[in-house]
């Protein structure tokens, strides 16, 4: 099962488990001791809303990445695509919009989930809209696909398949269920360190096989050459609008959707904000996971050019661009170093179920059983929530063999996953961002807008399936080949503008909602200094982040590699 692990890679991986399940242990009993008889809810689901920024920063950049990311990252820049590197560039920026514009009113209405915010700008059929999208999102997608991509990486390292999916699902499941989001939080930070750090050896150790830098400019230019392709594309953040993966204009229109969705309204992420201790952590906290966010594309990407540059060399032998990463850890890093890299990649899979696991439980006991047992104790609801855990680990146990079959029959969940998030996050971002600016929106617009963006959504998916089964052809010329043809980025572009059409239309056919309504929901001046303003030292922070990432688009832009 460990073939091509020595003694002292194994014992590297038992110590890393062994050093996470201590620390959770750890913060658990120290919570639960300080809280004592008052530990309840609150302190399960949010930390006790006492976390500060470098734990709250550290937790968002490891719940992100996940084992998908290192897998599909550097498939992608072993393809050639390396525009895949701009939606972790555009997550800074929308890292930033979370802690300036989202957070403080989530923090100061003082919810538990995201469902419960559009609950209190709209109604309760929005809140369960998002209950329901996003349970079901995260149990068939970001569960299924992490679980996918991790078991790539296990059967290259020579670990089955099965072995590996059930004691990391089954282990992570166990620590979220005892401990809750502060137990997941703390883990996540710790688990940060061991992936950059085996991703980093990833970098240095095919670097250094390759001659540096330049070495591997030169063996690239030559690979691309055979192969006929743009050697400028392995270094290019940008590609023409014609591009069927990742046009100029999707990128800088339709991918910030998706980014404002998943960073700024989704359950999974934003609950490392809640359990801030105030809002100037929050925004601290966001702007410390954008400064993070700036490496996947040297640790993750990069390394999957480095592996098309061995593989040109014949150094390394890839059936796929998937196998990548998993190719030069086996053949190029040290025993020893191979175990921290493969706890590395333990710790992107864990620390994503785990918040997975932790939000699933959330949005179950908060948005559900909450309100079907408003008397439930603070006990009877962190039981509930420790369940509704168990439970969700049973399902992506079940899940597995489905995925193995689907791997197996040569199935592609990276772009499913794309997919699906392009479909069903327009509607949701829409009425996220304009209520908190536009009071004028009610009710009855959001649920209008919410329903017309996944019917949308839904439909382009549907034709997607039926075609890949053969059940409708894409005729060249019809009206279905031109419908899938849009490309994904594009058609997120499409819902989101008629969905927001139809929000604001529909709002105007009823009533305003009230002042009372919209209270620590909608914008309001700040005080003097509290804002984005130069007082205030969070500014500074800002414009480097932003200053980085105008360099980033300037070096791995044609003007810059030319």
């Amino acid at each position: 099962m460990f073939a091509s692990l020595s003694s002292l890679d194994i014992a590297v991986v038992a110590a890393y488990f062994l050093v996470v399940f201590l620390l959770a242990a750890w913060v658990t009993i120290q919570e639960r001791k300080a809280k004592a008889q008052n530990y309840g809810s609150q302190d399960y689901f949010l930390g006790g809303r006492n976390v500060g920024w470098f734990v709250i920063g550290a937790s968002l950049f490891a719940s992100n990445i996940g084992s998908e990311h290192l897998v599909g990252l550097a498939g992608d820049g072993a393809r050639g695509a390396f525009p895949a590197g701009q939606f972790e560039l555009l997550a800074c920026l929308i890292l930033m919009f979370l802690g300036w514009v989202f957070a403080p009113f989530y923090i100061k209405s003082g919810v538990f989930t995201m469902p419960e915010f559009l609950e209190r700008r709209y109604s309760s059929s929005a809140r369960n809209y998002l209950s329901i999208v996003s349970i079901i999102a995260y149990v068939l997608t970001k569960i299924s696909l992490t679980i996918l991509a991790g078991a790539l990486v296990f059967e290259v390292m020579g670990v089955s398949f099965w072995v590996g999916a059930f004691v990391v699902v089954v282990s992570t499941g166990i620590y979220t269920i005892f401990g809750g989001l502060r137990a997941v939080i703390y883990t996540d930070m710790l688990q940060m360190f061991v992936l950059v750090a085996g991703s980093i050896a990833i970098t240095w150790f095919g670097l250094e096989a390759l001659g540096g830098w330049s070495g591997m400019r030169e063996t690239v230019d030559a690979g691309a050459q055979a192969a006929g392709l743009d050697s400028s594309y392995f270094f290019s953040l940008w590609r023409p609008h014609s591009d069927p993966q990742y046009p100029w204009t999707g990128i800088i229109f339709g991918a910030p959707i998706l980014g404002i969705w998943y960073w700024c309204t989704d359950q999974f992420i934003v609950q490392r904000v809640l359990s801030a201790k105030s809002i100037s952590e929050a925004r601290k906290g966001t702007l410390f996971g954008g400064f993070l966010k700036i490496l996947p594309v040297f640790i993750f990407v990069i390394p999957g050019v480095i592996a098309f540059a061995l593989a040109h060399k014949g150094a390394i032998s890839m059936s796929s661009p998937e196998q990548a990463l998993p190719s030069i850890i086996n053949d190029f890093l040290p025993s020893g170093l191979k175990g921290l890299v493969l706890a590395g990649l333990l710790a992107a899979l864990m620390s994503s179920l785990s918040s997975v696991f932790n939000s699933c439980s959330t949005l179950f006991t908060i948005d559900f059983y909450k309100k079907w047992q408003p008397n439930a104790n603070e006990k009877q609801l962190v039981l509930v929530g420790q369940i509704a855990t168990v439970v969700l680990v049973g399902i992506s146990l079940a899940w597995v063999p489905i995925l193995r079959g689907m791997l197996e029959g040569g199935g592609s969940f990276y772009q499913i996953l794309q997919s699906i998030q392009a479909y069903i996050s327009p509607p949701i971002a829409a009425a996220f961002l304009f209520g908190l600016f536009f009071k004028r929106l009610n009710a009855k617009g959001a649920i209008a807008g919410l329903w017309t963006g996944f019917v949308l959504g839904m439909t382009r998916l549907l034709f997607e399936v039926l075609i890949s089964e053969k059940v409708l052809t894409a005729t060249p010329g019809s009206f279905t080949e031109t419908f899938v043809g849009i490309n994904f980025l594009h058609y997120a572009i499409i819902i989101f503008v008629v969905s927001s059409i139809v929000m604001f239309a529909v709002s105007r056919t009823a009533p305003a909602p009230s002042a009372e309504k919209l209270k620590n929901v909608t914008y309001e001046k700040p005080a003097a200094g509290s804002g984005f303003h130069p007082a205030n030292r969070d500014f500074w922070l800002t414009l480097v982040l932003l200053v980085v990432i105008i360099i980033m688009w300037i070096v791995f832009s044609p003007l810059g590699i030319a």
